[in-house]
Formats: structure tokens, C-alpha cells, sequence
């Protein structure tokens, strides 16, 4: 097989959360246990820091990334999901792996996949911690996919574990409270091994605290330090707090790595060259001022929508589209009614049709028109648009990857 039809095996053959939604959640780490020792444990071959968490974990992952490549070492770098290539995945001081690597992994390993019915995700990450081992990373950065507990990348043994924040996302997976979903995030803290935790709340910061009693894991609360000023590629307001999970955590790996104040500010400033890190608050023109993010649930929209209403423009024209399986109650309310909409389904299985959000979104007094496609409703958005008005594209990470 090419890179084209295998990455085509990999999506369509096995269950994708992305895509699928439930049927690709695993229910344990069974699979991923036979998968890292039929590879031969890649996962201890190299040093590496965790981070999970609602919102955040992307940008908070490729800023302690471009620190550490800033201070010279060689970086590893696994997110997901990918916009338009999933080789966004995986990448090593910004470069993504190379198809030939994707090809030819898949290629010796397919028939154990089969035997095993790996999921998308478990294969993904058996390949990043592959191509990671045989580099020979000096330290690499793992996000988790969902949750944490049960998450395919909870077979590390890292220098640190980050939890950046704890919203209401994949309720149905992690649980309907924010103390089921801080418990699922918390699965990712191990004994000895300390933890930031980058923003809590009332119900969350208990449940931390207990964990890490637990495991003796030294517990820090990132939130509560001073807020810090280092100019950063990122601009939307949610980065504060991301900053201050970053430096937290940098301030711990300093016992393990030279990291000085230079290459923290180098890494906050290059990290958008550095990583590939797209889609957040992403300025894409400004007249009319347009911008992108992959917000999607109500915690990382508050902020996003709010941050929309400090700007000074005449009108605001937002494209709107998401996913069938989120809870449209408690996002639409937050989209301001002073608006113009152009909704749309993102090209994935999973979309939801742009009549259907219409339709949701005239209940609560958001009125627009629906379109066939992501680039039907931004071109339309474009042409409506005067120079001194805003135009916002999001909902989903699936909007943004077909524009950005």
C-alpha cells in the first residue's frame, strides 16, 4: 500500500473516535499493553511528559515542545486530532514523520493489528512511541486523546503529568459531573511522579489532591501563581493560563534539562514555526478581521466568544458548524444573537447536518442560513462581509481543518 491507502486502511478499516464516536472507545489498556510488547517497549526508550486535560492540551503540549527544542533538544511531539495530514500527529522538532515511516510500520505490523482489532488510536500510538524510540528523542510530549485513565498513551512512565483544565466534553465516555470527568483526567497520575495541574475548581481540585495522596505524586497548582507577560505566537486569551501550566511544568523539568530564560522566551514566541501548531485564535486576514479556533466545547467557547467581543467591529458573521454527538444546549446559548450565521457540516461522518443545527440554533434566536459545505458558508461569509466587520469560523476542529 501507498501513504494515501494506508492511511486510508488505518481510518476506515478500524473504529476512530474522530469519526465513529462511541464504538471506538476502549473500555481498558489490554490492547495497548499487547501492542507495546509486541513493539518491543518503545514507551521506555525515551523520557516524556504527559499532558491532559478538556481544553488547552494541544497548545500547552507544543509550548513546552518548543521550549525544549529552543534549548537545543531533539523533541518529540505527538497531538491529536490532525487538520488536514496525520502526520500533524507525530512530528520531531516540528518535522512530521515521513509517509515512508507510516507505510512502512503499518505494513510490518498489519497483521498483528488485525489479529487484535487494534483501534485507530491504538495503532497511532504505538507508531508515535515507535518512530520516537528508533529517533532516539532526547524527550518527547505526549498529549492523550480522551480522557486519561483508559487513554492509549497511559502506558508512559513520565518526568511530569500535566492536566490543563476539566470542562464538559465526551460526557458520554467520561462522565455527565466534572468530578467523574477531573476522576477519568486523574487516571494519568502515578506514584511518585509529580503533577501540574494548570486551572481547578471547587468540584476538581479534591479529587487531584486525593489521587496524588494516593500515588505520593507532589501536586502543583499552576493557577495560583503569578500570571506571566512572555509574548507568545499564540493570542487567544485562553493561553494565559496555558502559560502558566507551561512554566510550572518547565520549572520542574529544569532538574533534568539545561532550560534557561532565553529558550523559555524563544519557545513562547517561535512555537507556532517551531511545532505546526495551528487553529488556535488563528488571525487568517484582517480586513475584515477573520479568525479560526478549534474551540468546540462550552469551556473553550466562553472564552473564544468573549474574546470576540473586546475587538471593535460594525458586524459580526460567524460560520458555525459541529459534530452530531455534541450537546448543542450548552454551547449555543453562549453565541451572541447580534450575529449573522452561515451554518455548515464539517466533511466527517460525524457532522452534523447544517439544517439540523439551523434548526437548534433558531430556538435560541441565532438566525442564518445553512450551507452545503465549510467552504460554501466561509466563501459566502467573505462576500457579506464589509472591510470593518469580523467574520469567525469554528465549532469543531473539522471546520477549521478545511479552511486553515
Amino acid at each position: 500500500m501507498n501513504y494515501k491507502e494506508t492511511t486510508d486502511w488505518m481510518f476506515s478499516r478500524l473504529p476512530m473516535f474522530q469519526m465513529q464516536g462511541a464504538s471506538a472507545y476502549k473500555k481498558d489498556l489490554t490492547n495497548t499493553h499487547l501492542l507495546v510488547s509486541h513493539l518491543n517497549h518503545p514507551e521506555t526508550k525515551f523520557k516524556s511528559i504527559h499532558v491532559a486535560g478538556t481544553n488547552g492540551k494541544g497548545s500547552t503540549s507544543s509550548m513546552i515542545a518548543s521550549i525544549l527544542q529552543e534549548a537545543g533538544y531533539k523533541v518529540g511531539l505527538y497531538t491529536s486530532p490532525h487538520l488536514k495530514d496525520f502526520r500533524e500527529r507525530i512530528r520531531i522538532n516540528g518535522e512530521m514523520i515521513s509517509e515512508d515511516f507510516v507505510v512502512d510500520f503499518i505494513a510490518q505490523n498489519k497483521p498483528f493489528f488485525e489479529a487484535n482489532q487494534l483501534s485507530f488510536f491504538e495503532m497511532t500510538v504505538g507508531l508515535a512511541f515507535d518512530y520516537f524510540a528508533k529517533a532516539q528523542v532526547d524527550v518527547a510530549v505526549i498529549e492523550v486523546g480522551m480522557g486519561g485513565r483508559l487513554d492509549s498513551t497511559n502506558v508512559i512512565m513520565p518526568l511530569v503529568s500535566v492536566i490543563t483544565n476539566i470542562g464538559f466534553d465526551h460526557t458520554q465516555f467520561l462522565g455527565d459531573t466534572l468530578s467523574k470527568i477531573a476522576s477519568e483526567k486523574a487516571g494519568i497520575i502515578k506514584s511518585n511522579i509529580p503533577v501540574v495541574i494548570g486551572e481547578y475548581l471547587e468540584e476538581t481540585k479534591p479529587i487531584f489532591s486525593a489521587k496524588a495522596n494516593i500515588e505520593q505524586a507532589p501536586i502543583y497548582f499552576a493557577q495560583d501563581n503569578p500570571e506571566v507577560t512572555y509574548e507568545c505566537a499564540l493570542l487567544g486569551d485562553y493561553q494565559v493560563h496555558n502559560k502558566k501550566t507551561v512554566l510550572q511544568t518547565i520549572k520542574l523539568l529544569q532538574s533534568e534539562f539545561k532550560i534557561d530564560e532565553m529558550h523559555i522566551e524563544l519557545g513562547f514566541k517561535n512555537v507556532i514555526q517551531n511545532t505546526g501548531l495551528l487553529g488556535r485564535w488563528q488571525i487568517l486576514k484582517h480586513k475584515p478581521f477573520t479568525v479560526c479556533d478549534t474551540a468546540h466545547n462550552s469551556h473553550g467557547l466562553k472564552i473564544v466568544l468573549n474574546q470576540i467581543q473586546k475587538h471593535h467591529f460594525d458586524a459580526l458573521h460567524i460560520v458555525l458548524g459541529v459534530v452530531n454527538d455534541k450537546d448543542l444546549d450548552s454551547i449555543l446559548p453562549l453565541f451572541p444573537k447580534k450575529a449573522k450565521y452561515y451554518f455548515c457540516k464539517p466533511n466527517v461522518p460525524r457532522g452534523l447536518n447544517a439544517e439540523i443545527l439551523k434548526e437548534r440554533a433558531n430556538d435560541f434566536g441565532l438566525i442564518g442560513k445553512a450551507f452545503d459545505s465549510v467552504s460554501e458558508a466561509y466563501e459566502m461569509a467573505m462576500q457579506s462581509a464589509k472591510e470593518l466587520d469580523f467574520i469567525y469560523i469554528g465549532g469543531s476542529t473539522f471546520v477549521v481543518a478545511e479552511i486553515v
